[in-house]
């Protein structure tokens, strides 16, 4: 019989009356079952956290560094564990699941570094004027209250981490929201950081249930926001608290921008093999998963079969297999939507040169070329196996059609030139792009985000601290400068 997981109410564990069931993608089975905290108890936790934050925020570095490291290296002493886990409630294939683990080991063992030396304080002479002679102003960070933090599915425990750890390293207690889908990675870091001495009521994991999300979202006690997930509720959640910070990490639909100088076959094989690796990690179920292929006219004919080579050279199966590349999607909708839209631009006249098959949950790793501009496939962020190719002639036509979006999250541009690297980064509207290489590349210590429909603010352990804060100022008077 499966025992019902706990959650974490102000840093102690609790139960509540109802139970969520969380199933595997791949075979249907019970993987756990978590317990679902009352109206009561969340309640409780945002009057918790509410009420802790000043001693929270007073508390020293070396005791949130400690701690932050203390989950680091539980972390790493668990990882095969917990990656298991992350595959069973995910889909995720193991390979990439540990992958994963090792992401949430440095975002946490980066907090702790952080933590160790934010706030030191920027002093400024203001005796520049006659006005300030004698005066120094001295500028330091202090949380801007508590965090909600709402995490996605597809990486269940690092983007837990992304909320959790920027949090204690600036002393703001936080109340993590994992989804419904995937809680039990999350309550995983609830364990760790129940073992350390961190203030009770500075931090909770909460199972909230979607549906009893917009309370929570509206509570004056918690001025900041930061959301991970589809740009539809990322955008809906800012709109109706207008007054809170939110930081919104949203959608994409990357490009890989492969140009002319990228033309021998050892640079081909290279693009090949990257762009079908990073269409399917994750079956696709990532934000900067690369969705859309560009290539210039002058490799696109030799580029295209490497692709769908590739793509089809991808295993795919049971995720609990070392062997496998692509699992099954989140669920057997996420398929079906997936299905529907490839299905929808191929009866529009787009041509289907690999994949296309959907089992269950499972869909096959897919390239498409000749996608008519107004299909959904084209518009939208697919967050499946899929990728499109695209012809174009030379390096203006290929920046203007990765633009061609509503979002920019990251690009990737296959080039050798450094010229043409310094024109990527000024022509791309996007929050990154990576030279030589996908748009799937991501170092957790990086500022991460998008412009356009793909969000608002950064993460990044040392961005997110910048934004769960903010600037104070003390001018000291009458000294000797």
């Amino acid at each position: 019989m499966t025992s019902t997981h706990a959650f974490w109410l102000a840093g102690r564990q609790a139960t509540g009356e109802a139970t969520l069931d969380v199933t595997s993608p791949w075979d249907g089975r019970l993987v756990g079952q978590v317990s679902v905290p009352t109206e009561a108890q969340v309640e409780e936790a945002v009057a918790a956290a509410y009420a802790v934050r000043d001693e929270f925020a007073a508390t020293p570095a070396h005791v949130r560094a400690a701690a932050l490291d203390h989950v680091s290296r539980r972390l790493v002493e668990r990882t095969e564990e917990i990656a298991q886990l992350i595959s069973a409630e995910n889909g995720k294939p193991v390979k990439w699941a540990r992958g994963e683990v090792g992401r949430a080991v440095s975002v946490f063992r980066f907090a702790a570094e952080e933590a160790r030396r934010f706030n030191g304080g920027e002093a400024q002479r203001l005796d520049t004027d006659a006005g300030g002679q004698g005066r120094l102003a001295l500028t330091r960070r202090f949380p801007k209250g508590v965090v909600l933090g709402i995490a996605p599915f597809n990486f269940p425990l690092n983007l837990c981490a992304h909320k959790i750890a920027p949090a204690i390293a600036v002393g703001a207690p936080i109340i993590l929201k994992p989804a419904p889908a995937t809680p039990l990675s999350g309550l995983i870091i609830g364990e760790l950081l129940a073992e350390t001495e961190l203030p009770a009521g500075s931090w909770a994991v909460l199972p909230v249930p979607n549906d009893k999300m917009p309370a929570l979202v509206q509570d004056e006690r918690l001025p900041v926001i930061s959301f991970t997930g589809s740009d539809k509720v990322g955008f809906a959640i800012m709109d109706s608290v207008p007054r809170k910070h939110c930081t919104l990490e949203l959608g994409g639909n990357g490009a890989a921008v492969v140009l002319g100088d990228f033309a021998s076959e050892k640079d081909l094989d290279w693009a090949a093999t990257r762009i079908a690796t990073f269409s399917n990690y994750q079956g696709g179920q990532s934000c900067i998963s690369v969705q859309r292929v560009i290539a210039d006219a002058s490799v696109h004919d030799r580029l295209v079969p490497k692709i769908v080579a590739a793509v089809e050279a991808q295993v795919t199966g049971d995720p609990s297999d070392n062997a496998t590349d692509v699992g099954p999607l989140v669920s057997e909708d996420a398929a079906k939507r997936v299905e529907a839209w490839v299905d929808e631009a191929v009866q529009a006249g787009a041509t289907l040169l690999a994949g296309g098959k959907r089992d269950g949950a499972s869909y096959a790793p897919t390239v498409l070329a000749d996608v008519p501009a107004d299909s959904t496939i084209a518009c939208e962020e697919v967050f499946g196996p899929v990728l499109t190719i695209r012809k174009v002639d030379g390096e203006a036509e290929a920046f203007a059609a990765a633009n061609d979006s509503k979002y920019g999250l990251q690009a990737g541009v296959f080039t050798h030139d450094v010229q043409t690297a310094f024109r990527a980064h000024r022509a791309l509207e996007v929050g990154g792009v990576i030279i030589g290489d996908v748009p799937s590349y991501r170092a957790d210590q990086m500022p991460y985000g998008g412009a356009k429909q793909s969000g608002v603010g950064r993460e990044g352990v040392a961005f997110a601290m910048d934004d769960y804060t903010y600037e104070r100022v003390l001018v000291l008077t009458g000294l000797a400068l």
